[in-house]
């Protein structure tokens, strides 16, 4: 059965993954939009930058952020001025990270979603005199409601899922940074099978859950 600590590294993924699917909508919104509507040269660049957490390998991911966000490193000397200390081994580095190694799991859903709008609805809107913040709100984002709950699903089984990238950025303390992917090397590492089993599993149903409910809800979703 699950213990306290089982339950407590439970707890710490949902609400991490629940953090960093929201700041991941608000983030990745304007990106997906500008990746979808700009012409600049630089669209490609800008992103194979968001989707290099699909092919570069965590610990890599992890190893720069903790560089970076580090006593020595150009964030970690910007939070610690702010009187905010360093992020490393914290729970805002987990969201920090976390955002940095889903962001492609939320933007390139968003961004198709705008890409298959087209031009016809946003020429009618601009047709009614409505403002482009209004279009955007009134229009564009209803159409591309489906690729929303899909970069939101997405990116909240992704973040559940992690594990190299927190445990660099992390560490593994107990109720402050040791998510349901650490709980379970740690039961491994002990030999506590039965514990790691118990856990793996609840991991295994629930990504299929998630899954299930996103291709039956939103069966446009496959493409988005």
């Amino acid at each position: 059965m699950l213990s306290d600590t089982d339950w407590s590294a439970i707890r710490l993924t949902l609400e991490l993954a629940s953090v960093t699917t929201l700041l991941l909508l608000v983030i990745g919104t304007p990106i997906a939009w500008w990746l979808a509507r700009t012409r600049s040269a630089w669209k490609g660049a800008v992103g194979a930058v968001v989707a290099l957490p699909i092919v570069l390998p965590p610990t890599v991911i992890g190893f720069y952020l903790l560089v970076a966000m580090g006593p020595e490193g150009p964030v970690g000397r910007l939070t610690q001025s702010l009187g905010l200390g360093v992020l490393p081994f914290t729970f805002a580095g987990l969201v920090v990270a976390s955002v940095f190694y889903s962001l492609p799991f939320v933007v390139q859903p968003i961004q198709n979603a705008f890409e298959a709008i087209g031009e016809r609805p946003l020429e009618a809107a601009a047709t009614l005199r409505a403002s482009p913040l209004d279009t955007f709100f009134s229009v564009v984002l209803p159409l591309a409601r489906p690729g929303y709950l899909t970069a939101s699903v997405l990116g909240f089984a992704h973040t559940v899922g992690e594990f190299g990238v927190v445990l660099m950025i992390g560490g593994n303390i107990p109720d402050k940074t040791r998510v349901v992917s650490v709980q379970i090397y740690d039961h491994v590492e002990a030999l506590e099978y039965a514990q790691a089993h118990w856990l793996a599993a609840g991991m295994v149903a629930f990504s299929f859950v998630v899954l299930l409910l996103l291709y039956t809800l939103n069966p446009t979703g496959r493409r988005a």
